[in-house]
């Protein structure tokens, strides 16, 4: 053995090799448990904010996510109608009696009922809502994009000509990555359905609205259902001088020729004073028994 200066011994070469081998076992380990705590991270945040936090059951060859309760995925059905992710837009067009307003609308005409009195009519009818309290500024846009050819609109009063924007409207309309952000909620709804397809557990139980293409009909899952029902009669004459005048050019540009329905769905706190004060505004006729208010009995103009 060699001796140093000191007369101490060199470390032998052949101890050296094992010490490099368990600092790059080490090394391995360390990364593969950085790796699995990583995934599994990720895995956890996917599941509780991301589409995944939402079943995937309710997918048909008609019917795609047009909202899910998870943190960071929320809308889609804005970005499908405006950027054409999905073929909607069509079927709106085609459809005899073209309904607007907000999710209240959607929900309840969603029914078994509305789809049944359309079948024995033989006529198509087509729900163009929206969540998120949607009104006439998103509607009037996508209504220049269309070519409808409904002969008669039923339009939910509820806060409907109002023209605040509201914000996924804003992020389809004027963002410059909103095109690129509702792709990627497109992909992932593709990844979704055939993941959770094969591994249901992967995915969680947040509420979900499923839309069908055809008659934008929805299908909710998991979000609160039935809630009691209440009614506002007192009138609020500004948001009415507000709404009637917006209504107003609404028609105007849009329903010339055309018979409109005017409609509530009862919800809580239903402003039923101000719908009829607004309904009165523009001439309509009541019908008594279900709160619904006509411009023109006849299809062939408005009144």
């Amino acid at each position: 053995m060699e001796r140093t200066a000191l007369d101490l011994s060199v470390t032998p070469q052949t101890l050296a090799k094992p010490r490099e081998g368990l600092f790059a076992n080490n090394l391995k380990l360390y990364i593969s448990i950085l790796l699995v705590a990583a995934l599994t991270s990720y895995a956890v945040w996917a599941r509780e904010r991301s589409i995944f936090a939402c079943q995937a059951t309710g997918y048909t060859p008609d019917r795609y996510i047009a909202y899910c309760d998870g943190a960071n995925y929320g809308d889609y059905e804005h970005g499908a109608f405006w950027f054409g992710l999905e073929p909607v837009l069509g079927f709106a067009n085609k459809a005899d009696v073209l309904f607007l307003g907000n999710s209240h609308m959607e929900k309840g005409f969603s029914t078994n009922a509305t789809a049944d009195w359309f079948s024995a009519a033989k006529a198509r009818y087509y729900l163009m809502g929206f969540s998120y309290w949607e009104n006439m500024t998103f509607a009037e846009a996508l209504l220049r994009k269309m070519r409808p050819s409904a002969s008669v609109y039923v339009i939910n009063v509820d806060d409907f000509f109002d023209r605040t924007e509201r914000p996924p409207a804003k992020v389809v309309m004027y963002d410059p990555q909103g095109l690129s952000q509702y792709e990627a909620k497109r992909f992932w709804q593709h990844v979704q359905q055939h993941v959770c397809g094969v591994f249901e557990r992967l995915c969680g139980k947040k509420g979900a609205i499923f839309r069908s293409r055809e008659t934008g009909v929805y299908y909710v899952q998991n979000l609160p259902g039935i809630i009691p029902v209440s009614f506002d009669e007192g009138v609020n004459p500004d948001e009415v001088d507000r709404d009637a005048a917006a209504a107003k050019d609404f028609l105007q540009r849009f329903t010339q020729g055309k018979c409109v329905v005017l409609t509530q769905v009862p919800t809580v706190h239903t402003k039923v004073g101000d719908a009829k004060a607004i309904a009165a505004a523009l001439g309509t006729k009541e019908t008594s028994e279900n709160n619904s208010y006509v411009l023109g009995f006849g299809l062939g103009r408005m009144e």
